[in-house]
């Protein structure tokens, strides 16, 4: 028997929600385990030799970071496939030598024919994924200029949940933390304020791949109003990169736009 998921170890708990594991209840200490960030002797009541019986036996998840690096593998040996000078027009990019330049936020990405991904700025998965993704799959196709919400661009509503909670809402919250956050994504992220036809105090457009732009809306907190952002990106992104690439891209700007604000 594997103990692969959160309820198969919470059946073999004491289910007394003491909190001694410093957790508030039973199943979050399982959930926990699952996870890998507990282990069974966190239980006091748990007898040795039943913890060592089942050590053994439980199924531990990968985390999302992980999930992605399993991802990579394929996506690299697909690269060994794209004619790289070929590609350059179609993908708004540079060849330095052996390797593709792209720009993500203003920064110089490069891509070797074995899909390693070198920059002199913080590179975390999240962002590698959909580049890698790009440079394979995209069609090339010009930004028409036209803005459409995420909801536009997929019908599938997982993906349209996962990136209002995982992406805009923190987004949003970061930047009522952080007002100064705007300012560093046009100094640092080459950000270009723009005039459009929604209402907001700022509209800011960002560019991080060079045929996959996107469009932030935010408007500032008044005393009996909260602060409101919207993401909008152009009508033709999905023709450039895969929906669930453009999410996981997202959740990379993210984790940049976090890393900068904690520096403030």
């Amino acid at each position: 028997m594997s103990l692969d998921n959160p309820l198969e170890v919470y059946k073999l708990l004491p289910r007394s929600n003491c909190r001694q594991c410093g957790l508030a209840t039973c199943l979050a200490f399982a959930a926990a385990v699952i996870k890998g960030e507990k282990r069974l002797t966190g239980c006091p009541h748990l007898e040795r030799t039943f913890i060592e019986e089942l050590e053994g036996k439980i199924v531990r998840q990968s985390t999302p970071e992980e999930q992605l690096k399993q991802v990579l593998v394929p996506l690299k040996k697909e690269i060994g496939k794209i004619n790289f000078p070929a590609s350059v027009e179609r993908l708004g990019a540079a060849l330095s030598g052996d390797k593709l330049i792209i720009k993500c936020l203003g920064k110089d990405f490069g891509v070797d024919s074995e899909g390693t991904v070198i920059s002199d700025c913080h590179i975390n998965v999240w962002v590698i994924v959909p580049l890698l993704n790009y440079v394979i799959y995209s069609a090339g196709k010009a930004p028409s200029g036209k803005w459409v919400p995420f909801r536009e661009l997929s019908k599938e509503t997982v993906w349209i949940a996962f990136f209002e909670q995982r992406f805009e809402k923190p987004l949003k919250q970061l930047t009522d933390d952080h007002p100064d956050l705007i300012e560093d994504m046009i100094h640092i992220f080459s950000g270009k304020p723009v005039q459009t036809s929604f209402e907001a105090d700022i509209s800011l457009a960002l560019y991080p791949l060079p045929k996959v732009p996107l469009l932030l809306c935010y408007t500032k907190p008044t005393e009996d109003i909260e602060s409101k952002l919207n993401v909008f990106f152009d009508e033709t992104a999905e023709a450039n990169l895969q929906l669930d690439s453009i999410y996981r891209l997202c959740v990379g700007l993210l984790v940049m736009f976090q890393k900068i604000a904690l520096r403030h």
